[in-house]
C-alpha cells in the first residue's frame, strides 16, 4: 500500500439530504451546511484574488484605467454580488442573485 498521488476532494453536496425535511438526518444536515459555507469561502476568495488583479491594474494603468481595467470591474462586481453572509439585512432584489454563467 503506497501513498495517493493527487489528493481528492469531495467537492458535491451530500446525496442522502433531504430538502423538504432538513432536520431529519442530521449528519447531512450538516454536511450540507458545511459545504454551503465552504462554497462561500471559495466565492469570497475568488473576489479577493479578482480585486487584488484590480488593485494592480488600477496603478498600471493610470489614467487609463476606465478603459483597461473595465474587465475586471465588471468580474469583480459579479463575484461580489449574492455571496455575503447574509447580516446586512438587504433584501436579495438590492443586490441581486448571482448571475448565471454564460460560457457554461
Amino acid at each position: 500500500m503506497g501513498r495517493k498521488k493527487t489528493v481528492e476532494f469531495d467537492e458535491s453536496p451530500p446525496d442522502d439530504y433531504d430538502v423538504e425535511n432538513p432536520y431529519k438526518d442530521p449528519v447531512a444536515w450538516l454536511e450540507m451546511r458545511e459545504h454551503i459555507v465552504r462554497e462561500k469561502w471559495i466565492d469570497i476568495e475568488k473576489a479577493k484574488i479578482i480585486r487584488e488583479r484590480l488593485k494592480w491594474c488600477y496603478r498600471v494603468e493610470g489614467i487609463n484605467h476606465y478603459q483597461k481595467c473595465r474587465h475586471l470591474v465588471n468580474q469583480y462586481i459579479d463575484s461580489t454580488r449574492g455571496i455575503g453572509w447574509g447580516k446586512d439585512a438587504r433584501p436579495p432584489s438590492v443586490h441581486g442573485p448571482k448571475p448565471a454563467d454564460e460560457s457554461e
